[in-house]
């Protein structure tokens, strides 16, 4: 092909059987994501937003700044907010189909490929939630297609897009260095080394540094203080055991138990067949991460979004296989895979899905299957109400200067965004970035207090006393809203400037990392 003719878009007709499962899929997760309330997660990331920065302790920017994108179109809405992660999961399920069209893929397996990404668990939960593990999953995805496109048409400028993707993906989520590192050393292992000689790619290469430096400069600014964070976060999680099990979890947990056999037929398609050598590179990009994961102790679902490529190359794989068979088996093996496929989209959804009545028996067991990530979305509004009755209940003096002092991000964006109609002060916390926000001028007093263990408060501040304690409406144990005091408490026992100085922690606050 013509480097004039490499970089075309592709046609409508090139993707029309793929965009209308693609609004299907993002259809049934706008029907279905507004069913319980914000995620914890969800709530720290909007209180980021707030503050538009070029970092923040616990995530890169680019996940806040796209909440206050959202914000501003919809207005508070759970909805319009997880509409951009279902958007994301859509254009990646796209981006899948097109990765099998250019290793050779009929339409067919086009769809197969799509399809079979679209089922696993990781997949239909990143569409369920504000995270970003939405939008790391499309980048990686991004890359790969850029980089399939790359080697499919033989033109360098390719490079750029792979630069693109990693670039916005580092401003997303930091483990797509290990994509760069697997994307380095499918270049060098293959012949595919041919590229280094190409401008192009270093200008890829360079596209990534003017992309990231924003952030680097923040970082350097505030002593590169998300290493701290991460630290913190990867000894919660070794010390939980969360990285045991990692290379089981990729048959069941990364990927959908029905899929195994097709994306580790991509594998060997990309390694030791002729027609999928020339893309041995994408076999690389699987590989390196995968074992630099094993070797960090990462999490099983970290390597999610390196899976798509994989099902493209067994797709198309599966398909070339069965161009030797008989109409009749052939027939057979499409309709077996069209069953497979629906029973695993099933069983993937039911339980990943927010669909079930709060309470429910099917409820507990899908709140178990996340991780307790639904529970995590309950009783954030009822927080924010008792906050509000216990600020009323202060002398009229006290109401004007009163502050909320909570112990993580999760909560200050529960005060902000439930307590606005109620007219309660923004929240300071010492968690994260919410601490270079500092506590006011003059400081606050009294103080309600949100989220603390009692013998903390006690220690740290003085005049205390128990004011309420929290509970929800449904009844729902979580780690954040229920089952904690309230406190209003006079003021620290150190002067403000000392207390704040020793406030500063970076909490592990997410669940969804």
């Amino acid at each position: 092909m013509r480097p004039a003719d490499s970089l075309k878009t592709h046609s409508l007709a090139d993707t029309a059987p793929l965009l209308p499962w693609a609004a299907a899929l993002v259809i049934l997760h706008i029907a279905t994501n507004g069913e319980y309330g914000f995620h914890r997660d969800e709530l720290s990331t909007l209180e980021d937003a707030r503050s538009l920065a070029w970092g923040y302790v616990g995530v890169p920017p680019f996940i806040p700044f796209l909440a206050r994108g959202a914000f501003a179109l919809f207005g508070p809405s759970l909805t319009g907010l997880r509409f951009f992660s279902s958007l994301a999961m859509g254009i990646a399920f796209v981006l899948t189909g097109l990765i099998a069209r250019e290793l050779g893929g009929s339409r067919r397996a086009q769809i197969v490929a799509a399809l079979a990404a679209a089922i696993s668990s990781v997949a239909l939960s990143a569409g369920a939630l504000y995270q970003y593990v939405s939008f790391d999953y499309l980048w990686w995805v991004a890359a790969a297609y850029c980089a399939v496109r790359l080697l499919s048409t033989d033109d360098a400028r390719w490079c750029l897009g792979v630069g693109a993707a990693i670039g916005i993906g580092l401003l997303t989520k930091y483990t797509i260095a290990f994509l760069a590192a697997g994307i380095a050393a499918g270049l060098l292992f293959t012949p595919a080394r041919r590229y280094f000689r190409s401008a192009w790619l270093w200008l890829g290469v360079a596209l990534v540094g003017v992309i990231v430096l924003p952030h680097l400069i923040w970082q350097f600014q505030h002593d590169f203080i998300t290493l701290d964070f991460l630290q913190s976060i990867h000894a919660r999680d070794v010390r939980m055991g969360r990285g045991n099990g990692f290379l089981l979890g990729q048959f069941w947990i990364t990927t959908s138990p029905f899929t195994v056999p097709l994306w580790l037929a991509g594998l060997y398609y990309l390694f030791a067949v002729g027609e999928g050598k020339r893309f041995r590179v994408l076999g690389w990009m699987f590989v390196v991460p995968l074992v630099l994961f094993v070797v960090a102790k990462g999490r099983d679902y970290y390597m999610a979004p390196a899976y798509p490529m994989l099902l493209a190359a067994g797709a198309v794989w599966a398909e070339q296989r069965m161009a030797s068979l008989n109409m009749r088996h052939a027939a057979a093996i499409r309709w077996s895979v069209c069953v497979v496929l629906a029973i695993g989209a099933v069983l993937g959804a039911a339980p990943v899905l927010p669909i079930a009545p709060v309470g429910s028996t099917w409820w507990r067991f899908a709140d178990r299957v996340n991780g307790g990530n639904f529970n995590e979305e309950l009783g954030w509004p009822d927080m924010a109400e008792s906050v509000a009755r216990i600020r009323d209940t202060l002398p009229e003096r006290q109401r004007a200067s009163v502050g909320i002092l909570v112990a993580d991000t999760g909560q200050a964006g529960a005060i902000d965004l439930f307590g606005a109609r109620l007219k309660l002060p923004s929240p300071i916390s010492g968690t994260n970035s919410h601490w270079f926000r500092g506590y006011g001028d003059p400081p606050p007093k009294p103080l309600i207090v949100v989220g603390f263990p009692s013998d903390i408060v006690q220690r740290e501040l003085a005049s205390c006393r128990m004011a309420a304690r929290l509970t929800n409406r449904f009844g729902i144990a979580n780690s954040t809203v229920s089952g904690r005091d309230i406190f209003v408490c006079e003021a620290p026992r150190q002067p403000w400037p000392q207390f704040w100085r020793a406030h500063l922690h970076c909490a592990s606050v997410p669940a969804v990392v």
